[in-house]
């Protein structure tokens, strides 16, 4: 058989959330590569396919550095390229995981700006975390001629503004240690009826806001932490 690579999106955390040709492909991989927050860390996307894994797949984890550093983190990005070329030079079927979907802020992309396209490459889409929060929260994102922005945290709060003034519904990801910044923008555009916050959506610590304004500016929360706003649909009443 010759070797393949599967880039697969394993969905926003719950493990049966992730697609059943995700879960397939899991089944029969050689080797699979897993992301970790941290060296020696564990990876929630590992432990969120585990159960699909068949015993003999060897598991290697990889830790991408959240540096300002960009040559730290182009090194690490080129050698994981490296290993994963290399297995599939083997003959071996190989897995790369990520959470919610691989080609939305997912470091899968970087990897994919240096493996290109072969033809033994597969991505395979999966749940992304804002789809999950509004199913969770019943919260329509866009129909009809609605628009839909998503926007991570970390641009410009001039970007950000413009998203949240030119689109009906728009997804804030990357909330996590600048809320307090958002909850200013919300509140001055008076967006908190339409606004709502889950953090770790599908996952046992699940917990949503649906009045944001109520929430002090230095609230704790989990680093998987997104926003929806739908400027049509009041989330509190």
């Amino acid at each position: 058989m010759s070797g393949r690579l599967y880039a697969l999106g394993v969905g926003p955390g719950a493990s049966d959330l992730i697609t059943v040709r995700a879960a397939r492909l899991i089944a029969r991989l050689d080797v699979l590569y897993a992301p970790a927050g941290r060296k020696g860390g564990d990876s929630l996307a590992l432990s969120i396919v585990r159960e699909y894994l068949s015993p003999h797949t060897e598991i290697r984890t990889c830790h991408f550095p959240m540096s300002a550093d960009d040559s730290e983190k182009q090194a690490v990005w080129d050698e994981v390229v490296q290993q994963l070329q290399a297995e599939v030079a083997q003959g071996r079927q190989v897995g790369f995981i990520t959470l919610g979907d691989a080609m939305l802020f997912s470091t899968w992309v970087f990897l994919l700006e240096r493996i290109g396209r072969p033809d033994w490459l597969e991505i395979v889409p999966g749940v992304t975390s804002f789809a999950a929060i509004a199913s969770r929260a019943a919260l329509p994102l866009a129909m009809e001629q609605q628009s839909l922005a998503v926007m991570s945290c970390t641009a410009p709060e001039a970007e950000l503004e413009r998203a949240l003034c030119d689109h009906d519904c728009v997804v804030l990801m990357k909330v996590y240690g600048r809320f307090a910044r958002i909850q200013a923008l919300l509140g001055r555009l008076n967006l908190f009826p339409h606004a709502l916050l889950m953090s770790e959506a599908s996952l046992p610590g699940e917990v949503c806001w649906r009045q944001l304004d109520t929430l002090a500016a230095d609230q704790p929360l989990p680093y998987f932490s997104t926003i929806l706003v739908n400027k049509q649909q009041r989330v509190n009443g």
